[in-house]
């Protein structure tokens, strides 16, 4: 069905569903957030999201709520329903079975394992069934999801702090603190969004960072989500720890880091292993992958892919000017999120991305999608393709 032929009162419903959608945001990786809406006679009757991974989707969440109501009634969801057994039967059973008459979908599942089969088994049960209605919307609500079921990559964040005149760290390596606390706050969003968390060593050599969700800052950066206004979450929840990961192709990280203390799990990723160091590694807690190696370093794609292949749907590179200019020079970037503090740190200071552009036809073009203040700092995100 081509959009033309959605009436309004499906645009409402799917809207709602997307929005469901959202609050899926913290929790149902390595699955996508998905929401739904069943109407029966102009009336919302369910409403469900898939809330954690592991538990029930969306739908059978929807039809749930909805009991014998959801007979005869149209389902709105921002995904197309899974048609295969994972920790869950499929959804597309469950509609099926609840008896609805019709499933609107914003978008194809690109899961090569679900993609159209959804629809087919519902078509075959006699379902009407129609797809695309808000589907650049819902594609924002699983980029990760979606790009590493389309390339076998994850979607790549880029979390970049610099001074107004564009360093992002002393000569000496101090870079703590550039930004103010609202912005540091705000920053646990990403964290808790991302499966996992890259660094460099030099990095947690100089800084000793932690890398973690901080349980006492997260109901301040909550409070700053827009996709979440006018709902909140349970009483004394808090997203779990994404996977840490440390750049380091000669493995020079200190056993004693304090990113190995932290909950929840560090990989350190080398380019060329020393059976003795990573023994030692191990012991301190961490686990240790051998990569190829391009250019002296760890291969930046080979580890994406690594990634993708442990489910990693989203990552947040949050590291120096080396590490950070490494992945933008590769085109690895999805999107940029630089907080720009009101501080100029001088000439000698390092640059926020430490990559050589030749000449002003090289230069990389930029798309702002958002702009806001935090505190007295601005945070600019950014689409950075290629």
């Amino acid at each position: 069905m081509t959009a033309a032929l959605f009436t309004r009162t499906d645009h409402q419903h799917m809207a709602e569903a997307i929005r469901l959608a959202w609050r899926g945001l913290y929790t149902t990786h390595p699955n996508p957030r998905v929401g739904c809406v069943v109407v029966k006679d102009g009336r919302v009757v369910g409403r469900g999201w898939h809330q954690v991974a592991g538990e029930g989707h969306a739908e059978v969440n929807a039809l749930r709520e909805a009991g014998t109501a959801a007979r005869g009634a149209s389902a709105y969801v921002s995904l197309e329903p899974c048609s295969h057994h994972g920790k869950t039967p499929p959804c597309a059973e469950a509609l099926i079975q609840a008896g609805v008459a019709r499933v609107v979908s914003a978008m194809q599942d690109p899961n090569p394992q679900v993609s159209g089969r959804g629809h087919q088994r519902l078509q075959a049960a006699g379902i009407q069934t129609a797809c695309g209605l808000l589907q650049d919307q819902a594609e924002r609500i699983n980029p990760g999801f979606n790009k590493r079921m389309r390339t076998g990559l994850p979607w790549v964040w880029v979390k970049s702090a610099m001074s107004v005149d564009g360093r992002t760290a002393m000569a000496s390596g101090e870079s703590q603190w550039i930004t103010g606390a609202a912005a540091r706050a705000d920053v646990q969003r990403l964290r808790a969004r991302c499966e996992a968390i890259i660094t460099g060593v030099d990095t947690v050599i100089a800084d000793d960072a932690a890398l973690t969700v901080r349980p006492e800052l997260w109901p301040e950066a909550l409070a700053g989500d827009d996709n979440l206004a006018g709902w909140s979450w349970p009483v004394g929840f808090a997203p779990k720890q994404p996977l840490r990961v440390i750049v380091d192709s000669h493995l020079r990280t200190p056993v004693t880091a304090s990113i190995l203390a932290q909950p929840g799990h560090t990989l350190i990723a080398c380019a060329r292993p020393d059976s003795q160091k990573i023994q030692a590694l191990e012991a301190a807690g961490a686990e240790v992958m051998t990569l190829p190696e391009a250019e002296g370093r760890v291969d930046l794609q080979a580890l994406l892919q690594a990634l993708a292949r442990r489910e990693v749907n989203e990552v947040l590179v949050e590291a120096g000017a080396v590490l950070a200019g490494a992945f933008a020079r590769h085109r690895l970037v999805d999107q940029w999120v630089c907080y720009m503090a009101p501080k100029l740190m001088g000439s000698s200071a390092r640059p926020v991305l430490d990559f050589s552009i030749e000449s002003m036809g090289d230069a990389r073009e930029l798309h702002l999608t958002d702009l806001r203040q935090i505190g007295q700092d601005i945070r600019m995100t950014y689409s950075w393709r290629p």
